[in-house]
């Protein structure tokens, strides 16, 4: 937390604005608006919902089908699964670990010969790594098929000096306690249509309609932000420059001390990338580093009380998704195979990272 957020949560106590409508809302919007460059945006109670969201708004209804990167965490699949319709998972590329925009020319080829036309693309900046977006955007146009952009674990993340969140026909954001900055729970829907987000905040809020009763012609969402979490936003929105510094310090300080260890790569930054750093991410290769794998690396990891986690396991290995179409190259089952994500918190002293370093050249030694 930084200093502001309390000033604006006492304001919601002190104002008795709790619910989920009240200024700090409407002024969290305008200022993500302003950050990220879009037109319009919702917050809501989860980047999940506005997933879901955007997919209502797309049209997505059972039995269609939404192609999906498979590199991801199930949140983005899943609201596919909540409109009964069929997630097609694509594999990842290696330059930047997002989806391959060749297999998605692939799959959607294939889906349209096959008579199923996709009806979105959910697009995910792993680990706050802008995918290519030169060549997904191109697809995307080519075939009409709309971008959903799951820009959850990349706020503050750019392409070619434009935010992350605003390329797509909607853009998606997370204020989940693990990201870069936090509501503690929330979420935030994005897109330069002005018809499509004031429907999202009318779905979000029980789509109850313009009637002095409570009355409902369409089935509604208690997905709405509260004032309260708004606020809290707010601040935290303050300190979102120096949190991209510190993951971005944190960054810096392993790849300077491991990269040069043979066997050990890092996640890329293209060029016309920035990145968040949101988690420092890297691959071991224990062919090149004497038998030591990523599970042994995070297992001496955790015998120092130090948490370390495995990449993404992607959703085509998932057993909720067994039996969904994936067009794959075997890249993101490898990076899950090998990768690590190394402890990468904004609070993180240097004392934190000397101590994770020892213990890592420790192991490959």
């Amino acid at each position: 937390m930084g200093d502001e957020e309390f000033k604006y949560v006492k304001e919601a106590f002190d104002t008795n604005w709790i619910a989920p409508v009240g200024p700090h809302v409407d002024a969290f919007e305008k200022e993500l608006s302003n950050y990220i460059g879009i037109d319009h945006v919702s917050v809501l109670s989860s980047g999940t919902a506005a997933i879901h969201l955007a997919l209502i708004l797309q049209g997505v209804e059972q039995s269609d089908e939404v192609i999906c990167q498979s590199f991801t965490f199930s949140a983005s699949a899943n609201p596919i699964v909540y409109q009964r319709a069929v997630p097609i998972f694509i594999d990842s590329e290696l330059e930047t670990w997002n989806m391959e925009p060749a297999l998605l020319e692939t799959a959607i080829k294939d889906r349209i010969a096959k008579g199923k036309k996709p009806k979105a693309i959910i697009l995910v900046h792993l680990y706050g790594i802008p995918a290519k977006l030169d060549e997904i955007i191109e697809i995307s146009k080519k075939y009409e098929v709309p971008i959903i952009e799951d820009a959850a674990e990349a706020l503050g993340s750019e392409f070619n000096r434009k935010k992350l969140g605003s390329f797509g026909d909607f853009g998606i954001l997370s204020f989940n306690g693990n990201k870069i900055i936090t509501t503690s729970s929330g979420g935030a829907l994005l897109s330069n249509n002005e018809e499509a987000i004031n429907r999202a905040r009318f779905l979000s809020t029980q789509a109850r309609d313009d009637a002095p009763h409570y009355q409902h012609s369409n089935i509604g969402y208690n997905y709405r932000m509260s004032n309260v979490l708004a606020g809290i936003g707010r601040g935290q929105l303050k300190v979102l420059n120096k949190r991209v510094e510190q993951r971005r310090n944190n960054y810096n300080f392993y790849f300077d001390n491991l990269s040069n260890i043979e066997g050990i790569s890092f996640q890329p930054e293209l060029n016309g990338s920035f990145s968040n750093r949101w988690l420092t991410t890297l691959t071991v290769d224990p062919e090149k580093t004497n038998g030591v794998d990523r599970e042994i690396i995070r297992l001496e990891l955790e015998k120092e009380n130090i948490e370390a986690r495995p990449l993404w396991k992607p959703m085509h290995l998932q057993p909720i998704f067994k039996d969904a179409p994936f067009y794959g190259n075997g890249v993101s089952e490898n990076l899950f195979k090998d990768g690590l994500c190394l402890p990468s918190g904004s609070n993180l002293t240097q004392a934190d990272l000397d101590r994770v370093l020892e213990v890592i050249l420790r192991t490959l030694k």
